[in-house]
């Protein structure tokens, strides 16, 4: 099989211009969403332009270091975005949130990079960076809405975990059961959907990318298979790390939840 057709500047250009349907949308119904969609645009062109740039050597250079460096910012971005889209507290949750992808990343990676793909250098670029930068982009979206979905029912529902501290003997690990068990659903639940209908109403993201370059369809499906294995573990692995590493930060030694410390003021 050949390689996916190059693509001009000026046919790219092009395909902008369907952005005047859902633009359309958003301007009809007053959402004000027109400047930030429009900035997220440029922002996602400039961006990927500059990876582009930045891949292309790295993948020449194929260095452990210099792999290791661009893994460290992809979890900074990450956890900054994280900690902004959901109006947390930066001082009480950059370093745990920091600790935890990191610790996602070298378990799943040693796993499926160490045991499954086997391979020799398990630093190499061509896996490393593309595989970490998938568990690590849909963690984002996950860990997200899970640690929204946490706080949001501890505060909501504070008499509740009071209630259970004092039955339970003050035990905090199953006083706050049922809100991680709400945080995983709310956070996994669209990943588990995503799954069951894989393959009879989407190709998913990496299957094409590989069927584009030129991978045989059985090849493809399973890198695809492994992938979403590996993001589901990543995923769900991420976000109980998170709210376990943010109960040592937002409860006091009484159990008492600082609300202060969670929410940026």
């Amino acid at each position: 099989m050949s390689g996916a057709i190059d693509i001009s500047i000026k046919d790219l250009l092009l395909s902008f211009v369907i952005l005047i349907v859902p633009l359309a949308f958003l301007y009809y119904y007053k959402t004000g969403l027109i400047k930030s969609t429009l900035i997220a645009v440029v922002r996602m062109v400039v961006q990927l332009s500059l990876v582009a740039v930045y891949l292309e050597w790295i993948f020449e250079l194929n260095n452990a270091w210099l792999n290791i460096l661009w893994v460290l910012i992809m979890i900074i971005v990450g956890i900054t975005t994280t900690i902004s889209r959901a109006s947390l507290n930066w001082k009480s949750f950059l370093f745990p949130l920091f600790i935890t992808s990191l610790t996602t990343v070298l378990i799943v990676d040693a796993f499926f990079l160490g045991f499954v793909i086997r391979l020799d250098y398990i630093l190499d670029t061509q896996y490393f960076i593309p595989i970490t930068g998938m568990i690590l982009g849909n963690a984002l979206n996950h860990n997200i809405v899970g640690m929204r979905s946490y706080f949001k029912e501890l505060n909501e529902k504070s008499d509740l975990f009071h209630f259970l501290l004092t039955n339970t003997g003050n035990n905090l690990r199953l006083s706050i059961r049922p809100f991680i068990a709400e945080a995983l659903k709310q956070a996994i639940n669209p990943m588990i959907a995503n799954m069951s209908v894989m393959g009879l109403i989407s190709l998913p993201g990496m299957m094409t990318g590989q069927l584009l370059g030129g991978s045989s369809p059985a090849i493809a499906i399973k890198y695809q298979i492994m992938i979403m294995l590996a993001i589901f573990t990543g995923c769900t692995l991420n976000l109980f790390l998170s709210i376990i590493a943010s109960n040592k930060v937002v409860f006091d030694a009484f159990y008492n939840f600082d609300r202060k410390k969670i929410y940026k003021s």
